[in-house]
């Protein structure tokens, strides 16, 4: 059985209640008490009661950190930089994996509620998501990352997605491609949409359109990558370069080309958007945009923590992305062009 706070009141010499108000800090107990007590606790090794803290109203020192996909690197990296500095400043933290299910999510919440966590960190954030709403109306401190959410005013940490789906296009038109495909994850995400602009954008400066066919849509999994490459990559006219704008499925992406007999990246280039560990391990190694994920946890974190101490002012942080050049991409030779997709899509 572990040690107890009667333990620590018997090893001490006083009562619980005693013990309880140096732990607590309220109340007036004197210095020597105090000091007996603090060397009890620490002789014992005893650990307060969170639990117990929670049901008697108190902070208990823990977030949560709610999180779509535990399984993608970039989501382990974000709870890296999270609980590292949450621990720096006192704090533990709780993950929360939700497959991108808001009735799981709404679950999680509910139960962690119940036990007074002090604030929630969410990184699952979509248009139509109910929850993160309802916390904000209840004055629940929580903070955003990764993805915005419109009319939810509080602390949000994000990288600039419009500007690394611009970088990550613009450098396959400077590369010489015109007929640019692009694979996102959910258009309910905001940053999907913010990269979607970039894209689009980037396109227009070298006089290009928008062409819906070139566009899909899909699941952040490396199996639905695979999926909408082989749709992309078997059009009449397949394009000669693909933004992908997650990196699992850009790994989906690559398996598909392979599978068509593309050469990468000869027959194609493709850019992917995270740049995880899959990007230095793929074949070959995979052009990414990336984000500066240690940092956006960090951050996040410390907003989390200033929120649930009672400063509520919303925060926004927006932090620049940045490409990494690898294998993935080359110059587009112009005189076989048309004859690489017709060998395509023969």
């Amino acid at each position: 059985m572990g040690v107890t706070i009667y333990d620590v009141a018997k090893k001490a010499g006083v009562s619980t209640a005693t013990v309880s108000k140096v732990i607590n800090k309220k109340g007036s107990v004197g210095q020597e008490t105090t000091e007996r007590v603090l060397k009890a606790i620490e002789e014992l090794g005893y650990k307060p009661n969170l639990i117990a803290q929670a049901l008697s109203g108190k902070n208990t020192h823990t977030i949560a950190l709610i999180l779509p996909d535990i399984t993608n690197p970039f989501f382990a990296e974000i709870a890296r930089g999270v609980e590292d500095r949450a621990r720096e400043l006192g704090y533990n933290v709780v993950l929360c994996n939700t497959d991108n299910d808001t009735v799981k999510e709404e679950e999680y919440v509910t139960a962690l509620q119940q036990k007074n966590i002090d604030g929630f960190i969410f990184a699952t954030a979509t248009k139509d998501d109910p929850v993160i709403p309802r916390l904000y109306k209840q004055d629940i401190p929580i903070s955003l990352i990764v993805r915005d959410l419109p009319g939810v005013n509080v602390s949000t940490v994000l990288v600039d997605d419009y500007q690394g789906g611009y970088i990550a296009t613009r450098h396959l038109t400077e590369l010489g491609h015109r007929r640019i495909g692009l694979i996102v994850g959910p258009l309910n995400i905001a940053s999907y949409t913010e990269r979607l602009r970039g894209y689009v954008q980037a396109l227009s400066e070298v006089g290009q359109p928008f062409i819906p066919e070139l566009v899909l849509s899909g699941r952040n999994r490396i199996d639905e990558g695979h999926k909408l490459g082989l749709s992309l990559l078997s059009i009449e006219e397949p394009p000669t370069a693909v933004f992908v704008a997650n990196d699992p499925i850009a790994v989906g992406v690559m398996k598909a080309a392979v599978t068509l007999d593309y050469k990468l990246p000869q027959d194609l280039s493709i850019v992917g958007y995270d740049n995880t560990v899959f990007a230095s391990i793929c074949d070959p190694p995979l052009t990414s945009v990336a984000q500066p994920v240690d940092e956006m946890g960090r951050m996040v974190a410390e907003l989390t923590i200033k929120a649930i101490g009672g400063d509520r002012t919303p925060y926004r942080v927006v932090l620049p992305p940045s490409l990494v050049e690898r294998q993935s991409t080359a110059r587009l030779e112009v005189g076989d062009a048309k004859s690489q997709n017709k060998t395509k899509s023969a």
